[in-house]
């Protein structure tokens, strides 16, 4: 991560640069992918102004704070883009959630049979299950193709799977 600086109508001390860099540092905790960070600093009529822009891998966040010491400016412009990293990684993550609930991916695994000595490829499929009572598992079941249906059951908290046995008879598998 590049941390670059820029003092207008000041001269920039050791110990702010010192602060700035300490702060910054700390973002990384919550997001690693950061590309780069510039802060300007400006003294404007006795008012201190920080503009903070961070570059991440696909995001721009910007923040801006102004105060009568210079000090407290650049904590309010961290502590604002902080905020402003703590919801993108959460909107990044509740996305992937979201696109593994839509569209579970399929992922295959290599099984080494010690006794055969070959390899065996099983199929896995990752998916969310859905919180909903039996009857409500059992009707939204009749309505999709598949021969089996994977819910969580709001009774027993527990994971439950429903297979079809005929037409109308339906078999729950429950841990």
């Amino acid at each position: 991560m590049q941390i670059t600086i820029t003092a207008r109508h000041f001269d920039l001390t050791k110990a702010i640069r010192d602060v700035i860099e300490n702060s910054c540092e700390k973002l990384t905790r919550y997001f690693d992918q950061i590309v780069n960070i510039h802060i300007t600093l400006n003294l404007e009529n006795n008012r201190n102004v920080v503009d903070m822009t961070l570059h991440a891998s696909k995001f721009n966040l910007q923040s801006q704070a102004k105060a009568n010491d210079m000090y407290i400016a650049i904590n309010e412009a961290i502590d604002s883009m902080e905020t402003q990293i703590k919801k993108l990684k959460d909107k990044v993550t509740d996305h992937s959630k979201k696109r593994l609930k839509e569209d579970p991916k399929f992922v295959y695994a290599n099984l080494y049979d010690q006794e055969e000595k070959t390899k065996r490829v099983i199929k896995t499929k990752r998916m969310v299950a859905e919180t909903m009572s039996v009857s409500d598992a059992i009707d939204h079941f009749s309505e999709i193709a598949d021969d089996y249906f994977i819910f969580k059951n709001i009774e027993t908290d527990s994971i439950n799977v429903i297979v079809k046995k005929d037409d109308r008879h339906f078999r729950i598998f429950e841990p």
